[in-house]
């Protein structure tokens, strides 16, 4: 049968052209499919939202992830704070309107906004976003947009060149796309792909890089390019860097990491170079932080290097690339990357070994046959121009038999016709991206031969191990030993059941997202293990609380799923451990001020015996302990509080650190009055600069100079 031809997509050059396409090919109601988090076309999904908006008759779905708007102040001196901040740093950023209306609870009744995935903690009390939410598994996300009714789906994408010969790159999210146009072809389901250029989205190659005639509509109106949403690098603090410090000491060299974003994947970040960089210094650290001693953790350097296969690529793994940590690179063949692993081909560079290796264990005949050749050659062991001729190689005017089995062909092809290196290898792969300002522009400015070892790549590669066919699932198997998937959650019950996505009352925290599928992949890799990370306490107007607690009336992953659970204060390692181990070892690493609600839970349930108390040397799991032992280190400048830089100036951080104090203070009455009281007493004034930039430099109410003489006592 001859090939089917690629049908070039309708090319549009401006925005509301785009929404009339739609608004004339969709004759009822609309379901649009985004992309989660910075792959949304945000003015093509605004001009979509105004028209719909307008016109009751016409009805519009949302279904998306993440949507992301720029930060708001909740407060006048919040509001003054970050309106030049907001400005520098998101630029022309355009929010999208649905989401404004959204957390206004100002939707209009013809459209709905329905989310698998929400900004975290941004909508409890929104009862329109908590009544829309989905909860499903990443992997399922196209499955049920299918089940919504999704009849467009329209992405942001990366450009390069011009008309005829333009490339598009999918850049942030080849995520679920991709998986959406197939499913859809497959089902016979009609839907209409748009592709909205933003010439500030990186062009990433490899999984992301797509033909143009993937899409019905490319939209090239400049009006679609503006700046990323630009997440800033949060401040790790000490709790974060014990974290940090500890995970790093339990990924094994040679071996596969997952982060996420945020303080916590900063600081396992920095945890990791300080271990590579600062051996000495990095044993040390965990030696006062680890109370039963450090046998068994990872203390050496990355002399393998690691490979990055995670569902978000995030500033601190291209930190780690940077580095020279994320550097171990896996290639597209299973039985190559099994010979890698075992060592029978010791390294990326090409010797006659490396042939002699695929010949033993067949993966390449002898002769040679033309897929043979073609498979050498996409992987650098023979050089590009060498080719087949009948039953002999050619390069030039050298020949040789194609039978390498013989011992002179086997020569002249060692000696000629290899390859100096492999090629095609990737070391970071990940399925959506998110990070600051800098982080973008990195990629943008990415030499071609680095940016190529990075795979933007399809969700259901990265987040599962079954697949169609037998071969992916086994190469998946070869590329991602000696994982470690480093996962956030909320709570951990005594029992090891982890809270990681909504509260006991059903209201949604943020989504499930990806957690189950690499919890269920560390437990189906033979040598991989999942770390649960929290805090040991959170605080709020309740006041503080255990982040351990007995029981909780939801959880996210079940307890027989328990693995490795890591908070500041050590880590816990559940793996096949009887109830009353495990609830010992995760009251080990609790803050020493709950243990003792914890072992009087667990006596009167009988899953603790009733002599049971808790070792003298766990006893001292204390904030002011804790910043004791790592003060020094973070003097010495290896644990800073921005490791990977800030967007804010010295004047704004000290700003932010006392309006923090203030914010605190507020849901604590005490210490409310207690900061009052000093604040008067000492009579401080603050900075007239900072006043200004918080508008109080003029203040004449009670109210506004009694904020005034507080800010200026927290700084």
């Amino acid at each position: 049968m001859p090939e089917a031809v690629a049908t070039m997509p309708l090319y549009i050059d401006r925005i509301d052209a785009a929404v009339d396409h739609v608004l004339d090919t969709i004759k009822g109601d609309i379901v649009l499919g985004l992309p989660l988090g910075i792959g949304k076309p945000n003015p093509f999904a605004n001009a979509l939202y105004r028209r719909i908006k307008a016109n009751p008759a016409r009805k519009l779905r949302i279904i998306t992830a993440l949507s992301l708007l720029k930060p708001v102040g909740h407060s006048d001196l919040e509001q003054h704070f970050l309106e030049p901040l907001v400005e520098r740093i998101f630029g022309d950023y355009p929010d999208l309107e649905y989401a404004v209306d959204l957390r206004r609870n100002a939707l209009p009744p013809n459209i709905e906004v329905r989310e698998f995935f929400m900004k975290t903690g941004d909508y409890l009390g929104n009862a329109v976003a908590q009544q829309g939410y989905i909860s499903t598994n990443y992997t399922f996300v196209v499955r049920d947009m299918a089940v919504q009714g999704m009849n467009v789906i329209a992405q942001a994408v990366g450009a390069s060149g011009e008309g005829a010969s333009m490339r598009l790159s999918m850049s942030s999210n080849p995520d679920v796309t991709e998986e959406a146009f197939e499913r859809y072809a497959a089902l016979g389901l009609p839907l209409l792909k748009i592709a909205v250029v933003n010439r500030k989205m990186p062009f990433m190659p490899n999984g992301a890089e797509v033909a143009p005639s993937l899409f019905d509509v490319v939209v090239t109106d400049p009006a679609a390019t503006h700046t990323l949403f630009g997440a800033p690098n949060n401040k790790v603090s000490a709790a974060d860097y014990a974290i940090g410090l500890h995970c790093a000491s339990l990924v094994e060299d040679g071996g596969t990491l997952q982060i996420g974003i945020g303080s916590l994947g900063d600081a396992i970040a920095q945890g990791l170079i300080v271990r590579d960089r600062h051996g000495a210094e990095f044993r040390r650290m965990l030696e006062s932080l680890c109370p039963d001693g450090i046998d068994g953790r990872e203390l050496g350097r990355f002399d393998q290097g690691l490979y990055g296969c995670s569902e978000m690529f995030v500033n601190g793994f291209l930190r780690l690339i940077e580095a020279g940590i994320i550097r171990r690179e896996v290639f597209g063949d299973t039985v190559l990357q099994e010979l890698i692993n075992s060592g029978r081909i010791a390294d990326e560079t090409v010797r006659p070994e490396t042939l002699r290796a695929l010949l033993d264990v067949g993966r390449v005949r002898s002769p040679l046959e033309v897929r043979d050749v073609e498979f050498l050659k996409r992987f650098g062991i023979l050089r590009p121009e060498v080719r087949l001729e009948g039953n002999q190689l050619v390069m030039g005017e050298l020949r040789c038999s194609a039978a390498l089995l013989d011992a002179s062909a086997f020569e002249t092809v060692s000696q000629q016709m290899l390859g100096t290196r492999l090629v095609g290898g990737i070391f970071m792969t990940g399925g959506f991206f998110v990070g600051p300002q800098d982080f973008y522009e990195r990629l943008r400015t990415m030499p071609p031969q680095e940016l190529a070892k990075i795979d933007m790549t399809r969700i259901d590669f990265i987040n599962q191990l079954y697949s169609t066919g037998a071969g992916p699932g086994e190469l998946k198997r070869a590329q991602r030993r000696k994982a470690r998937f480093m996962n956030t959650t909320m709570m951990v019950t005594a029992l090891g059941a982890a809270v990681s996505d909504a509260l006991e009352s059903g209201e949604v925290v943020s989504g499930v997202g990806g957690q189950y599928n690499f919890v269920a992949m560390a437990h189906a890799l033979p040598d991989a293990r999942l770390v649960m990370m929290l805090r040991a306490t959170h605080d709020n107007k309740d006041g503080l609380r255990s982040s351990i607690v007995w029981s909780y009336g939801h959880v996210t992953i079940p307890r027989h799923l328990r693995d490795i659970v890591v908070t500041e204060y050590g880590v816990a390692d559940l793996r096949g451990q009887p109830d009353s181990e495990c609830i010992r070892r995760l009251i080990a690493i609790a803050d020493s001020r709950f243990q003792a609600d914890l072992v009087r839970e667990a006596k009167a349930h009988g899953k603790l015996p009733a002599g049971y108390e808790v070792p003298e040397r766990y006893r001292h799991n204390l904030p002011a302990a804790l910043d004791d032992k790592l003060h020094p280190w973070t003097q010495a400048g290896l644990l800073p509080d921005f490791p990977f830089g800030t967007d804010l100036t010295e004047d704004e951080l000290h700003i932010v650190r006392a309006l923090k104090k203030l914010k605190h203070a507020t849901h604590h009455p005490i210490e409310l009055v207690e900061m009052t009281v000093k604040s008067l007493w000492e009579g401080k004034e603050a900075p007239r600069v900072y006043l200004e930039r918080l508008g109080l430099a003029d203040a004449h109410s009670f109210k506004d100079l009694f904020v005034r003489r507080l800010f200026a006592g927290n700084l």
